[in-house]
């Protein structure tokens, strides 16, 4: 008996020390403006026809929203930028910092309207 009370107090000290996970100030709308700036990003590389393939593609590198945004010249200038502000308001959700996060959201959309 009493073996199995101290198997149960283990468990509970077990349970109650687990922290339980949340998301930060500004975890969806970050996702939003990221599907925003995915499909900007893809609208301009689909604008411009048929690009020869780069030496990554033929290695069988996956592109990312930054690499397709570099190769999109002076257009691609501001979707790194959109890109920047995002990873600065990932950053800042990590720190519960909902001002900057959202501050920074605002620099990514305010990107793309250019």
């Amino acid at each position: 008996m009493r073996r199995i009370v101290k198997c149960y107090a283990a468990c509970v000290a077990l349970l109650l020390a687990a922290s339980p996970v949340h998301a930060g100030p500004c975890t969806e709308t970050i996702a939003g403006v990221q599907a925003e700036v995915d499909a900007a990003i893809e609208r301009q590389a689909g604008a411009d026809g048929w690009k020869t393939e780069s030496l990554n593609a033929t290695r069988n590198y996956q592109p990312t929203p930054r690499s397709l945004a570099a190769t999109e010249g002076r257009a691609g200038a501001r979707f790194e930028f959109a890109l920047d502000a995002l990873d600065r308001a990932r950053a800042a959700d990590r720190m519960a910092d909902s001002a900057t996060c959202h501050e920074q959201l605002a620099n990514a959309r305010a990107a793309l309207r250019r």
